[in-house]
């Protein structure tokens, strides 16, 4: 049975998590983490301290050591805000490879919240609700908010109200003084304020806070108000309020004593409960549940869903691909009908060919992507627009996708003009060696499919394509009243490069 491994750097806290996948469905066997505050001296001063980077390390080869002993087949580690802002994260990522091999991959906020959001799609609980959602994750750096509609991500922000980072900039003394409480409220209202209304439209039957902030707060209402559950508990908007300010009116070794909360945690829950509290104010939310899923569950569910197409996250994040996409053809105004007949005459080339391109199985859906996308270059300018479009593909947050696999359909998108993929070039150049030549061969298939509806009159009705030994012939069959002769020329322009790539002759014809 496959076994994976996800590892979260955060600002507060580094976390583990290895689960193994039986049947379809993801089987934890061993969870760890440990409060390493690697994110304190960055939203001070701008830069991870020796010491953070020291305990870190430290932390992650015991990691390493674990994931070893489990017999792990995958394992995906990523970082988040702290590392989005430090100016010397290089030397923290060079180190950290150094002493376990791992490649960290720093994510975004809008890549972190869909991870969250795909950890708790992946529960019953949150599949079942049929009504709008909120997701919450307040780290140590970032908290990010997620409006999910039946499984669909609606919206996505991330603000800087990480407990850590507005621990370090507003409260200077313990317990926090007056002015020092009513700046960080002031700046906390003033960001939740920029999402407050959007949110209050959506009217969210359900809120789930994850991380470690809303487990804490989460306990303290289980113990003060006998809600349900410590793990699970229902914490309501005036119970929240009551907390934020219990909270802020105790020194550290009061906070400390209490339940649920921890010697660490004590340190930045007064910053963490003034967002809860203010953002149950703000957006008119009754309460919000705590949930142990996370980040973690999301990068376990995502290496399943690749490794067995069958899992339930594999639905989940064909969706939110498909989505993404879709948001993207809006914004970058692309043609969806014209989109949507390229794609899939370079699915039908995709299957029709395997014989002759060979390509791994995955190219199928990066093809797909880039069908639709290849467009995108046009909004910027007409000129250089296939740059355009590489650059486009490659930098936006098209969710669902890593960034090597972005920069895989960028590059598939990026040769439809003139040029054609070389080794020297940059976007091939940024590719690993095993995807270069894949990549050419993709990027001719998108080539060919967008010859054949190169006039964009809807004249191709079908293609059928024959092979027989080092010949491939396509058949293109006009819909009633429509010629095909435009795009018969365009494929024909294609044959040269055809048999430079794939060592066959390539004709075309009207049937």
């Amino acid at each position: 049975m496959p076994t994976f491994a996800a590892v979260d750097i955060g600002s507060n806290s580094v976390r583990l998590k290895i689960a193994r996948l039986v049947g379809k469905r993801l089987r934890e066997i061993h969870e760890d983490r440990e409060v390493t505050r690697l994110g304190e001296s960055v939203f001070r001063n701008g830069f991870v301290s020796p010491e953070a980077m020291a305990h870190t390390v430290r932390v992650l080869r015991r990691f390493h050591r674990a994931i070893q002993n489990a017999g792990a087949e995958s394992t995906r580690v990523v970082a988040t805000s702290a590392m989005r802002d430090a100016r010397n994260s290089q030397a923290f990522l060079e180190w950290v490879r150094s002493a376990t091999g791992w490649e960290v991959e720093i994510i975004s906020g809008l890549e972190e919240a869909r991870l969250i959001h795909l950890g708790l799609t992946s529960a019953t609980s949150l599949r079942g609700n049929h009504g709008p959602a909120l997701l919450i994750d307040l780290g140590g750096g970032s908290c990010e908010l997620t409006l999910s509609i039946q499984g669909h991500i609606r919206e996505t922000v991330s603000l800087p109200l990480g407990a850590v980072r507005l621990t370090n900039e507003f409260l200077l003394h313990d317990p926090p003084r007056k002015p020092e409480l009513r700046r960080l409220q002031g700046f906390v209202g003033r960001e939740i304020g920029r999402i407050a209304r959007r949110i209050g439209r959506a009217r969210p039957r359900v809120v789930i806070a994850t991380s470690g902030t809303a487990e804490s707060l989460a306990a303290l209402a289980h113990g003060l108000y006998k809600t349900k559950g410590a793990r699970s508990a229902t914490v309501a908007r005036g119970q929240m309020k009551r907390i934020a300010r219990m909270l802020s009116e105790r020194a550290l070794p009061d906070r400390r004593k209490l339940s649920g909360v921890g010697p660490r945690r004590a340190e930045i829950i007064i910053a963490g409960a003034a967002v809860y509290a203010e953002l149950l104010e703000r957006c008119a939310l009754a309460s919000f549940r705590y949930s142990p899923l996370g980040l973690r569950d999301g990068l376990l569910e995502q290496m399943a869903a690749e490794y067995d197409r069958g899992t339930l996250s594999r639905k989940q994040i064909e969706s939110e691909r498909q989505d993404s996409i879709l948001a993207a053809v809006q914004h970058y105004h692309v043609d969806l009908e014209h989109a949507s007949q390229v794609r899939e005459t370079a699915m039908r080339l995709f299957q029709g060919l395997k014989s002759v391109h060979r390509l791994p199985p995955e190219y199928r859906e990066w093809l797909a992507a880039a069908a639709m996308l290849y467009e995108v270059g046009d909004y910027v300018n007409r000129n250089g627009r296939h740059r355009h479009t590489y650059y486009i593909i490659s930098h936006s947050e098209i969710l669902g996708y890593t960034p090597e696999q972005r920069q895989i359909i960028a590059a598939v998108a990026r040769y439809l003009g003139k040029s054609r993929p070389a080794v020297a070039e940059g976007p091939m150049k940024a590719l690993a060696p095993e995807n270069r030549e894949p990549v050419r061969k993709a990027s001719l298939l998108l080539r060919l499919a967008r010859a054949m509806h190169l006039g964009r009159t809807r004249a191709l009705q079908s293609v059928g394509i024959s092979v027989r030994q080092d010949k491939v012939r396509l058949g293109l069959r006009a819909r009633a009243r429509s010629s095909v002769d435009l795009e018969l020329w365009a494929v024909e322009k294609e044959a040269a490069y055809f048999r430079e790539i794939f060592g066959r002759e390539l004709s075309a014809a009207a049937v």
